[in-house]
């Protein structure tokens, strides 16, 4: 039986959009607001402020966040500065 892997990059311009992001997240999971405090170490509330603004939180957290979630978060250029990223050698 083959697997396939579905692969999703989402776009984030905005606080709300990673609003909305995390809570479909944790719902793709099956997960309620107080399962994933659970996993995370906090109360159901803590999940509920974060999920309804993200800015709440230290980019320590949401890095916490996005793996107990099974996500990465990726800085990718754009525009121009893309062109010279893959260019540039490390």
């Amino acid at each position: 039986m083959r697997h396939i892997v579905c692969r999703m990059d989402y776009l984030l311009q905005t606080p709300s959009q990673l609003s909305l992001h995390l809570r479909d997240l944790r719902q793709s999971k099956g997960w309620s607001q107080a399962q994933l405090g659970q996993r995370l170490g906090v109360g159901q509330s803590r999940v509920a402020r974060i999920e309804r603004d993200p800015t709440a939180i230290s980019v320590a957290q949401l890095c916490q966040v996005l793996a107990v979630l099974g996500v990465q978060l990726v800085l990718r250029p754009t525009g121009e500065g893309a062109a010279a990223a893959s260019d540039a050698e490390w």
